[in-house]
């Protein structure tokens, strides 16, 4: 109950917040931004407003009540039972001041619009949305009967992220350390996973904890994009199809993969057998770029979500120097030494979403760096320039101050990097490399660059800005996660081309509706049959089953806290993990693609398996900080070093131990010895 009890205060702080950031928002559904009329309800833009808004409030105020609460026994019952109170009274002071003294929330500001036949095809938009993101949430991340389901399709990624949602929920990770390389910072954004925990700690089953805000955050992102889309174009259709092309990639993957079958198979057959992600360039296969991305990264639809609520808020500007560009003509020193060009309209609002944007940091970096590079281009041709350079040094400021709190040394090391991960990083290789994956949306955005007014050119430059960045900039050792800019880029441009369809469907000619269904199909094919190979996958294919009273996750959760290390195998995920473990060294990949130096760690694990001596192995383990050794299955087959687990046992006590012969899992204290080390 408390959890939901979070849950809707985030809603109620955030429409505080939003009350005094930004309180014109109510009437920014009713034009486009050249100022003509539309019908949107404002709720499509108010309310992930005020999920995000409450959520980054709230959830960073508990992480840091808690953090400044880590030596006592339990820092989140200390933290919620502070800010949640301050919630409800902020929320209940703002309603008493607004609703009831001032009576500024009167009839007129409703949350729908007054067109019933707009409410209807919204309601439909939005239904279908809903059920999408439950959909995904729901078939990959469930528990039934006491066990706990992780789909084949995300359960990679889930590894780390439940160990630290657990980490929080069962343990006391403050200061936080990551849960797959623990004892050192925390150089992933995971404030996110920090919220779930909390949740879980407030009460959810964490299925229910991990999945309703991630379906909310899915919704949010979807629902600012249709009103993105409508702001820009004035056309509901637009809208429609910008959220379908969010949806379902554009690629020519489908096509690829239908030519390539053997002569005489059956396609329907092959296609409905199949059950790996399709495409031919590098990590096609890992469903890298469809909606299989939300499922397993649930903090990248409410990172993306904080960007397009920014974005909607600062393209005004860029309209208003275009519309003094149209009416004057171009003038170099009007456009770039003016007042106006430079003045703030309003402090309020770039104070705000910089504030707003720059403690996404650590939910979602690459929204951040996202949405700045996008900032930084429409900042050149806009009025109120002031105004963006106040929310970006806002937004680097608390960036850096996060980092620096949680991250030894830099938190990222950009490097001149062309070709991102094309297989040949020349420009022809890389062009090639697009064609592939993004199908007709090159295509169809540059028809609508050459049909559009200037001020929509500009926007599909602005918008291209991540993808560019994404090819020659590598910020980690691995540039794969890139993609998430490529990404962005893909789903401001498909507003475009939403817009291009529109617009030929209204010349209400055979010729050219022909024309905008086979691009609509083309566009959404390959992103339609990778939604069906997600299903697929999570029903077909066996699942990561975890007992929710599992008596190791039990052991895990009554004897040690997130400051306690194991020292494992490289696991992924497990019982063990899923007790809340902070592991030594989990699976390379995950630490490795963070930032961290796993090759030493693989060293000192080799070292510490194969110790000849209980001197030896026990200042191993002091130096290290190892609490728990663990020794299973994996750890006696392993290729990498020879298990000394005779030594172990002479060293220290065993105090979980379950399983027989070469499949027994033991656990040893290093705090418990066996034997007198000299």
């Amino acid at each position: 109950m408390l959890g939901i009890i979070y849950l809707l205060l985030c809603f109620g702080v955030g429409w505080a917040i939003c009350t005094y950031a930004f309180p014109g928002i109510y009437n920014f559904t009713c034009r486009t931004y050249d100022n003509k009329n539309i019908y949107l309800s404002p709720y499509l833009l108010l309310l992930p407003a005020w999920f995000v808004s409450g959520v980054l409030s709230i959830t960073w105020l508990v992480y840091l009540i808690g953090f400044l609460a880590r030596n006592t026994a339990s820092p989140l019952t200390i933290a919620n039972a502070i800010i949640l109170p301050m919630a409800l009274l902020f929320w209940g002071i703002t309603f008493y001041i607004k609703r009831i003294k001032n009576n500024t929330l009167d009839d007129e500001k409703l949350l729908v619009c007054k067109d019933s036949k707009t409410r209807i095809k919204e309601g439909l938009l939005l239904g279908g949305i809903i059920l999408l993101g439950a959909i995904l949430m729901w078939s990959t991340f469930y528990v039934k009967d006491e066990s706990l389901y992780i789909g084949v399709t995300v359960f990679s990624d889930f590894s780390p992220h439940i160990g630290m949602i657990r980490s929080f929920s069962y343990g006391n990770n403050f200061p936080t350390s990551y849960s797959h390389f623990a004892g050192e910072d925390i150089k992933y954004h995971f404030m996110f996973q920090f919220m779930v925990g909390n949740l879980e700690f407030l009460g959810l089953r964490i299925d229910y904890a991990f999945n309703i805000p991630s379906i909310i955050s899915f919704v949010s992102a979807f629902s600012l994009i249709y009103v993105l889309a409508l702001k820009i174009t004035g056309r509901i259709l637009s809208g429609v199809l910008s959220c379908v092309f969010f949806a379902f990639r554009s690629s020519k993957a489908f096509f690829t993969y239908i030519s390539k079958l053997p002569k005489g198979v059956n396609i329907w057959k092959a296609l409905w057998e199949n059950t790996e992600f399709i495409g031919d360039t590098p990590h096609e296969d890992w469903g890298l770029w469809n909606l299989n991305v939300y499922c397993n990264q649930r903090h990248l639809a409410f990172g993306i979500s904080v960007m397009f609520f920014v974005l909607i808020l600062f393209i005004p500007h860029l309209y208003r120097m275009f519309e003094t560009i149209k009416e004057d003509k171009f003038s170099f020193k009007k456009i770039f030494f003016s007042r106006e060009s430079w003045e703030f309209k309003s402090i309020r609002y770039p104070i705000a979403l910089g504030l707003l944007l720059g403690s996404l940091s650590f939910f979602h970096g690459s929204a951040v760096i996202g949405c700045l590079l996008v900032l930084f281009v429409i900042a050149i041709f806009s009025k109120h320039r002031l105004e963006f350079l106040i929310t970006a040094l806002i937004t680097l400021i608390l960036s850096i101050l996060q980092s620096r709190s949680f991250i030894s040394g830099q938190a990222v090391s950009p490097k001149f990097l062309f070709g991102f991960i094309a297989e040949n990083k020349t420009i022809f290789g890389s062009i090639d490399y697009l064609d592939r994956l993004l199908g007709i949306l090159p295509l169809v955005i540059i028809a609508a660059f050459i049909i559009g007014k200037w001020i929509d050119r500009y926007l599909i430059l602005a918008f291209l800005a991540p993808l560019i960045f994404a090819f020659t900039v590598s910020l980690t050792v691995d540039v794969t996660v890139n993609h998430k800019f490529i990404m962005i880029s893909c789903i401001l441009l498909g507003i475009f081309g939403a817009y291009l369809v529109n617009r030929m469907c209204e010349k209400k000619e055979l010729v050219y509706t022909i024309a905008a269904g086979i691009i609509i199909i083309m566009m959404t094919i390959t992103g339609i049959y990778d939604f069906t190979t997600v299903l697929k996958k999570n029903s077909r294919m066996g699942k990561i089953v975890l007992n929710m009273k599992d008596p190791l996750t039990q052991f895990v959760r009554d004897n040690s806290d997130s400051k306690d290390i194991f020292l494992t195998a490289p696991y992924t995920i497990n019982q063990l993990v899923f007790g809340g473990a902070m592991l030594y060294q989990g699976h390379q990949y995950y630490a490795w693609s963070a930032g961290y130096d796993t090759d030493y760690r693989d060293l000192i694990v080799k070292k510490i398996y194969e110790a000849k001596t209980p001197k030896e192995l026990d200042t191993l383990v002091k130096e290290n900080n190892i609490r728990y050794i663990v020794v299973d299955y994996d750890n006696r087959i392993s290729s990498e070093y020879n298990l000394n687990e005779e030594n172990i046992r002479a060293t220290y006590k065993c105090v979980y131990e379950s399983g027989y012969d070469e499949w027994k899992m033991s656990i040893f204290d290093t705090k418990v010895l066996e034997t007198d080390i000299q």
